[in-house]
This record gives structure tokens, C-alpha cells and sequence, in this order.
């Protein structure tokens, strides 16, 4: 199983690399105050690829290191909002940006890294978006599981101004 979720990481990384990005960078936000980004978010929408796929009540955690580096996490509820809640994948992030902490390098099974960059967040960390270099992937994360509907279309509003098909979105149910 192991092998298989490692070979599927690989082969949706690697083809993002593939993909040549847009002719303009994602613009990352000028700070992120490591402290208060940890924790857990609340996934209130993505463009999901295959580890997110029919999953329910989404959480991405995040615990800074001693030495600097994050672990990450991602649980859901997979298939059923009833289903049990399991962690799906973890992950090493490493910050790459130490001016802004909003560039990391993410680690997955200490072999693929991808791109994180923490494109939008509200001043007072009840919400954050996440993006890749590709657009191919991208997250809204909330503190609480739900948004509001207006913050939400704002985020989708300056997703587009981004370069991203906001279209590729799909909200993720989250028991309230």
C-alpha cells in the first residue's frame, strides 16, 4: 500500500514538474509569522488530486521544529462524512524563503519536494491560500470549517488574478 501511494505521489508530482509554468510566478505574500500558521487548517476548497479525491472533514496540520523545519499532515474521512478519520499523507517542509517564510520546500516519503507557496492570508490567520508554481494545484484553508461565502468568492477573485482556473475548485464537505 505503502509503495503504491509512494508511486502515485511520484507520478502526480513529476507530471506538474512536466508541465511548463505560466508566463507570470505566483505572488507569495510578504510575510507569514511561522508561529501562528501552525496548527490546524480546515480544507474549505482544492484542486484535488489523488490523495484528496472523495475525501470528507479535510485537515491539514502544521508543527514547527526545533530546528526550523514543519511537519505536515493531511487527514480526512474517506468515502462517507461517517467514515473514520485517518491521516493520509505526511510530510517535511522546509522554509525556502526566510525573508517572507512564505516559500517552502515540501518533502513527501523523504524523496519527492515540491513547491508551497502561501500566495493569500487574512491578517488575522483565519484563512489561507496555498498555491504551486503550476496552478495545477491549490488549496483554500480556514481555521474554521466554514467561510464565509463573500471571503470565499473574494479568494477566488484574486485566485484568477493569479493565473488559476478557479473553475478547478471544489469545495470539501466539512461537518459542522
Amino acid at each position: 500500500m505503502k509503495s503504491t501511494t509512494l508511486v502515485l505521489v511520484a507520478a502526480m508530482f513529476l507530471s506538474a514538474c512536466a508541465n511548463s509554468p505560466p508566463s507570470q510566478p505566483l505572488r507569495t505574500v510578504k510575510q507569514v509569522d511561522l508561529a501562528r500558521y501552525m496548527g490546524d487548517w480546515y480544507v474549505i476548497a482544492n484542486i484535488p488530486y489523488f490523495a484528496e479525491r472523495n475525501c470528507f472533514d479535510s485537515v491539514e496540520s502544521y508543527a514547527l521544529r526545533p530546528d526550523g523545519r514543519i511537519d505536515n499532515w493531511f487527514s480526512c474521512r474517506r468515502g462517507s462524512p461517517d467514515a473514520p478519520f485517518e491521516r493520509k499523507v505526511s510530510a517535511l517542509a522546509k522554509v525556502e524563503d526566510a525573508t517572507t517564510n512564505a516559500r517552502w520546500s515540501v518533502r513527501f516519503f523523504g524523496l519527492i519536494s515540491v513547491q508551497y507557496l502561501v500566495i493569500d492570508l487574512d491578517e488575522q490567520y483565519r484563512w489561507a491560500v496555498i498555491g504551486h508554481p503550476s496552478r495545477n494545484y491549490g488549496w483554500v484553508l480556514a481555521r474554521d470549517k466554514m467561510l464565509p461565502d463573500a471571503t470565499y468568492d473574494q479568494i477566488l477573485r484574486r485566485l484568477g488574478e493569479q493565473g488559476y482556473e478557479v473553475s478547478r475548485f471544489a469545495k470539501v464537505p466539512q461537518r459542522t
